[in-house]
């Protein structure tokens, strides 16, 4: 068999490449060692963990307790079952649409384990006796990557246990120790509390997700504490074990000496590259000294005719810098036009936490430390209308621009919504708008839109004394 294009991987960035390429009259083909498609993304990570949000927020009452207070629920004694309910029904939903996708660009997909014979033949492992060699012009690694696991510790999916083991959980903890304060653990961190589970996050860092504005880093810590999270931070883990027959099994030693325990313990400390089993020696392909893919502005390999695009070549990681990414590198692949470098300018970061965060541009920090000039505004949830309506009292927006051009630099939103209403502010920053434009625009009343317009007028205060 031959192929102009061969992606290996059914995630979000190979989707995209695999398409693209097909839309150009490529002959295309998807190898995908799961029995599903759609990569971690579909299966275990983004869309999962975010149904199992809405779930989390649907039956524990959380968004309503502003209004009918904290003892608010919509279901009592909350079972793994009817959160799983949710997320299973999601995830053939969106395997039958990528499926359907693929049919319908004729693009031909492959169930098997690809690894390389060399830069243009690749050998599949469809778990059959016989050899299955095809041969292509240009390749797409798009294999994802794994959640990280330390070889001293030993995993058993229901007490120890990675992200990726969540959904084959049997049963809710009534405590959780999480390991490791990225994005993935906070995430789960506040989900789990939001149901009433005591969470103590751990992490060597001094502040919880340290890479956010100041102010919404701080007001997060806060809000998780309130719902009696327990913060952990600037300590190391020296051991992990479980004790049989402890009514709280699992066993945590801080490097402190601090001994903490809980019924389960989520070690999310990163995810590593999903390239072994790749061979990717064969064909030339080196990695940094992270484990991920080396590529250069155009998202080739050191084999030119190799590209790698999504979570595997590292940052950003986010599924939707990786549909651009694929999208980019089939593009340069068949000559249809360059690459910008890494594919993307300006994109925001959502983090779905409870409260949820959207980022996108610069921060205080990052300013101060460019010695650049800037003004800030600030809009509370509770100070608008909408924000009373729905019951959020902690929401905030934060905008951040240059006093002379008055040019927004950032924006910054916890709260309700802030995944959304991100994407008002994006559309201003990339057309080169300033803060004037938000204070004159009309928005609809009652929206959190209004913060935009409410922060506008903090800034403009600000810069007028």
């Amino acid at each position: 068999m031959q192929y102009d294009l061969v992606v290996i991987g059914s995630g979000p960035s190979g989707q995209r490449a695999a398409i693209q390429a097909a839309k150009m009259g490529k002959r295309v083909a998807v190898i995908e060692k799961r029995r599903v498609v759609g990569g971690v993304c579909v299966n275990t990570g983004t869309i999962p963990s975010k149904t199992f949000r809405e779930a989390v927020l649907h039956l524990s009452g959380f968004r309503e307790r502003g209004i009918y207070g904290s003892s608010y629920t919509v279901k009592h004694d909350i079972q793994i079952e009817d959160l799983l309910f949710r997320v299973e029904q999601v995830i053939r939903s969106e395997i039958d649409v990528i499926r359907n996708h693929l049919a319908r660009n004729r693009v031909q997909l492959i169930e098997a384990e690809a690894s390389f014979v060399d830069a243009h033949h690749i050998r599949l492992d469809d778990g059959t006796e016989d050899e299955h060699i095809i041969q292509t012009d240009k390749i797409v690694i798009a294999c994802g990557t794994n959640a990280t696991r330390d070889s001293r510790i030993t995993f058993d999916g229901q007490r120890i246990l990675v992200s990726d083991d969540i959904l084959h959980l049997r049963s809710i903890p009534r405590s959780l120790i999480v390991i490791g304060a990225g994005v993935i653990g906070v995430e789960y961190a506040t989900m789990f509390a939001a149901l009433g589970v005591r969470v103590t996050i751990v992490d060597k860092r001094p502040t919880l997700l340290p890479f956010l504005d100041h102010e919404i880093s701080a007001a997060l810590t806060y809000i998780a504490q309130q719902n009696r999270v327990t913060m952990r931070l600037g300590e190391e883990v020296d051991h992990v074990e479980v004790v049989e027959g402890a009514r709280a099994p699992v066993e945590v030693r801080l490097k402190s000496g601090k001994l903490l325990h809980a019924e389960a313990a989520l070690y999310a400390i990163g995810r590593t590259g999903a390239t072994a089993g790749l061979a990717l020696e064969n064909a030339g392909v080196e990695l940094d000294p992270r484990g991920k893919i080396t590529i250069n502005a155009h998202y080739q390999t050191t084999a030119a005719n190799i590209y790698a695009v999504g979570d595997v070549i590292g940052f950003p990681s986010l599924a939707s810098t990786s549909m651009e990414q694929g999208r980019a590198a089939a593009l340069h692949a068949f000559e249809a036009r360059d690459a910008d470098e890494h594919g993307i300018g300006l994109f925001p970061y959502g983090i779905y936490t409870v409260p949820e965060i959207s980022t996108i541009g610069a921060n205080e920090d990052e300013l101060t430390a460019a010695g650049r000039p800037y003004e800030i505004g600030k809009a509370n949830y509770r100070e608008i209308a909408r924000g009373q309506i729905i019951g959020d009292r902690t929401g905030m927006l934060k905008l951040i621009f240059d006093p002379e051009t008055r040019k927004i630099l950032g924006i910054h939103i916890l709260g309700e919504g802030a995944t959304e209403l991100i994407h008002i502010g994006q559309a201003v920053m990339a057309l080169g708008g300033t803060i004037d434009y938000l204070a004159d625009a009309v928005f609809n009343y009652p929206t959190l839109a209004e913060c935009y317009k409410s922060a506008a007028f903090d800034g403009l205060g600000r810069l007028n004394g």
